[in-house]
């Protein structure tokens, strides 16, 4: 008599359906985790990455290839300069952690390399906690370096398992998480849009982090300054930055907390989804579309369904096509064809701070357009003409491409 199925394994098993048959899962990792923690809204994200689906192929699948993702050469580049500072049983690695984060503690001279080889995520997951574990009790005057330890989190009721590149523990006992980028630090400082990406990724594992040290007593401290390592200047050498991650660490936990529940959204979807790259288009669009979406333009810089995703938002006329901040300022109105009503006066409650903006723009330039003698403007437009006018009232500036974008 097979055993009675629990909430847990009924999850995997749906999951594992809405993957396809012999589709093997796509792990979920922190890169993934930090953008899904951006857009918590989009559901689909939430249920493709929950069930392990492979984006990229399925992008290809639907007829929009996604361009996202690094290089070979980057990730060749990366692996070489991280096994440059993995070194010799990670001694450069601790000496920059002691110099940026622990300077009162002893030199690294005694430090320990626990070997976190297991069966499985869950088996590797298990024996990074006991590596842990025994490195905390005897962390005494000892350095422990952890070498692309596996942790877990939960994500809206599905575990996720991570692999920082990094963890050391200090001699007091104490957590660090270490990041590895190949991108330059050129007189000390680096790209601050990379460094906050990164920043956002080591957030997901201090929180993945947290739920370990937990579990153990005392709870040993997790620290919020996590070591940015990366080359220094145009060389191969190391160098190092330590980044507090506090905000970051405090939005990621509130988004992720915000996330529907893998289950929930799975349930509502009809029966026989599959998204399955190997399903005729027209099957695979369908069951795409049975997810709602949440579109952004940041999208395009996290998420490899984007391109698809826009070219669905674009035909639907979705003002969210320019951004959440634009939507934001449109209030009630969520269309292209309602803003262009209302900013032609057409349709809209006169009494909607949105609206009346609006029209006050289209006023204001037909005004100037008087003015300037010009005439035979209508349509499209004129409203998005008015709609660049609006920048001077602090709102919806970015709308003057509204109708070439969304039309």
């Amino acid at each position: 008599m097979p055993p009675p199925r629990t909430r847990g394994t009924a999850l995997r098993q749906r999951l594992a359906e809405l993957r396809g048959p012999d589709v093997p899962a796509k792990s979920l990792d922190a890169r993934a985790l930090a953008a899904l923690a951006a857009n918590p809204g989009c559901k689909r994200r939430a249920i493709l990455d929950g069930a392990g689906v492979n984006k990229a192929a399925l992008a290809g699948a639907l007829g929009s290839p996604s361009a996202f993702g690094q290089s070979q050469f980057a990730l060749t580049r990366g692996n070489a300069f991280e096994a440059k500072v993995k070194a010799d049983g990670g001694a450069e690695l601790l000496r920059l952690v002691r110099e940026r984060l622990d300077p009162g503690a002893e030199p690294p001279t005694t430090k320990s390399t626990p070997d976190l080889a297991a069966s499985g995520p869950e088996g590797r997951t298990a024996r990074t906690a006991l590596a842990l574990r025994e490195a905390t009790e005897q962390a005494l005057g000892t350095w422990t370096f952890l070498d692309h330890p596996m942790l877990a989190l939960d994500v809206a009721g599905s575990p996720a398992f991570l692999e920082p590149d990094a963890v050391v523990v200090h001699p007091d006992g104490s957590w660090t998480v270490v990041e590895i980028k190949s991108f330059p630090m050129l007189d000390g400082s680096a790209d601050p849009a990379k460094v906050g990406a990164a920043a956002r990724q080591a957030a997901v594992y201090v929180l993945a982090l947290e739920e370990v040290a937990a579990r153990l007593d005392p709870a040993p401290k997790v620290r919020h300054r996590i070591l940015l390592v990366c080359p220094k200047d145009f060389s191969n050498l190391p160098t190092a930055s330590a980044v507090d991650i506090r905000k970051q660490r405090a939005v990621t936990s509130r988004q992720l907390a915000r996330l529907t529940r893998i289950q929930d959204i799975a349930d509502a979807l009809p029966e026989g989804t599959c998204f399955s790259p190997e399903l005729p288009a027209e099957r695979l669009t369908a069951a795409v579309e049975a997810v709602p979406a949440a579109y952004a333009p940041e999208c395009l810089a996290a998420c490899e369904l984007a391109f698809h995703c826009r070219d669905r938002s674009r035909a639907a006329g979705a003002v969210t096509t320019l951004g959440r901040s634009v939507r934001a300022e449109l209030g009630g109105l969520t269309t292209v064809e309602d803003v262009l009503s209302a900013a032609r006066g057409e349709s809209g409650d006169p009494d909607d701070p949105a609206v009346a903006a609006l029209r006050r723009a289209a006023h204001l330039r037909t005004e100037a357009l008087a003015a300037m003698g010009t005439t035979g403007v209508t349509g499209a437009a004129e409203a998005t003409g008015a709609m660049g006018t609006l920048g001077e009232m602090g709102t919806l500036g970015e709308m003057g491409t509204l109708g070439a974008k969304c039309r």
